[in-house]
């Protein structure tokens, strides 16, 4: 089942490795703190330097460690809620507001990556969102074709019968395809973007974890385990993460372990019959796959969360590459070379928040889908720290749900996902 090299890690710190810990002394005071050195915060950083703040990131463990570099790869709009369902709950302005900050973060996270040219294979390849079953199919068909003026873009459906023209199984019962969602080096962004926020003069500072966060006259108190740092504003950029540090917003989000594997290198006449187009590719269930080719064709990376308990990445590996080969039986023999896991954040109503609290500012909960929506909120919350207008978005106007008795452990998630497995067992 694994490789003779076999590697419980992300395949992308093959290209990429961790930084090294630097004996980096932590400063007495800052103008800015942010804590969680993934995408969102690092986005941020460059925000602030670049703004003239004195501004300190710290890890708990090295940059990167989290999802940031974790992820499949995929980047898309974001936006999990259906726009009918949005618009019941929000009204129809504040549901297109909320479609519309997801095409931006997509348009964001290209440009950013051209215009600070970023090595990190970033490709406008698409995404085949595949339907499990027909009645999946027949909603992803009425979901296109009665798009909103405001909204309505290039997006297609694929018939099961055409279906191989995309992607070399018949398991599906057809898709839609998105054309302008993207494919990425998630590793090798984020070293990108930790260079850009050394380059602005942000300061970093790894395997520094904050303690405990007291608000002061002066702004914050923050006690990590290198020393005590006061700040005039903090930025919580932790998402999946976010624990005792942050109780009300533990409370908010809902960690769950999604897991990803990385295939030994396959041929290219079957990589070619498999994926033909190379698109990243999702299905309609609940309880979702997602995959697609490494950046030089060479292997499958595929993930999903497949596990009703967190498991470690030897027991997950040969669950998911059982899921592999039922969509592609010709990979039956083909052995696992990477396999590892990383938490992220949903939230009680699907959607991503920013918020601020008299200077301790935040963005998570990206439910899954975060690769281009952390880096553009992170963005926008730098902006906010600035006093710029230009930093305000939706998602700091929607209501931050939790639930009763729920204090951040998922004592729900096993059920729930039993449930969800359930319901996509049905042709519903």
């Amino acid at each position: 089942m694994f490789t003779q090299d076999f590697k419980e890690q992300p395949y992308w710190w093959d290209r990429s490795a961790p930084p090294t810990e630097q004996d980096t002394e932590l400063p007495k005071k800052v103008d800015v703190l942010i804590i969680g050195a993934g995408y969102t915060g690092l986005h941020a950083a460059i925000q602030t330097a670049r703004g003239s703040r004195n501004t300190l990131v710290i890890d708990a463990k090295h940059a990167g460690w989290g999802c940031s570099t974790r992820n499949g790869g995929q980047v898309s709009t974001s936006i999990k809620p259906s726009f009918s369902e949005l618009e019941k709950t929000y009204g129809k302005d504040m549901a297109l507001a909320i479609y519309k900050e997801g095409d931006k973060s997509l348009q964001f996270t290209g440009d950013f990556i051209k215009q600070e040219n970023i090595d990190c294979s970033y490709a406008e390849v698409g995404c085949f969102h595949a339907a499990h079953n027909t009645a999946q199919y027949e909603k992803l068909a009425r979901a296109i074709e009665h798009q909103a003026f405001e909204l309505q873009d290039d997006a297609y459906m694929i018939p099961r019968s055409e279906q191989r023209s995309e992607l070399g199984t018949d398991t599906y019962f057809g898709g839609a395809i998105f054309p302008k969602h993207a494919s990425i080096d998630p590793a090798a962004y984020h070293k990108g973007l930790l260079g850009k926020a050394h380059e602005a003069g942000a300061n970093i500072i790894s395997y520094c974890a904050a303690e405990n966060i007291n608000r002061d006259k002066n702004g914050f108190t923050v006690k990590t385990s290198k020393g005590i740092v006061q700040a005039n504003k903090v930025i919580i950029a932790t998402n999946g993460y976010t624990g005792s540090l942050t109780p009300r917003l533990q409370r908010r989000v809902i960690p769950i372990g999604s897991y990803v594997i990385a295939t030994e290198p396959v041929g290219k006449d079957l990589m070619d019959q498999l994926m033909p187009k190379n698109r990243i590719v999702s299905d309609t269930r609940k309880v979702v796959y997602y995959y697609r080719p490494s950046p030089d064709r060479s292997r499958i990376i595929f993930g999903g969360r497949v596990s009703l308990g967190e498991s470690d990445p030897r027991l997950s590996g040969p669950k998911l590459h059982n899921s592999l080969s039922k969509i592609f039986p010709e990979l039956e023999n083909t052995k696992i070379s990477h396999s590892w896991m990383g938490y992220v954040a949903f939230t009680f109503d699907s959607l991503m928040h920013v918020g601020e609290e008299d200077g301790l500012f935040y963005a998570m909960g990206y439910c899954g889908s975060g690769v281009g929506m952390a880096g553009y909120l992170g963005k926008k919350l730098g902006q906010q720290v600035l006093g710029l207008k230009q930093g305000k978005t939706p998602f700091n106007t929607i209501k931050f749900q939790t639930r009763p008795l729920y204090t951040g452990k998922p004592w729900f998630l096993a059920p729930s996902l039993m449930y969800y497995r359930f319901i996509d067992s049905l042709n519903i």
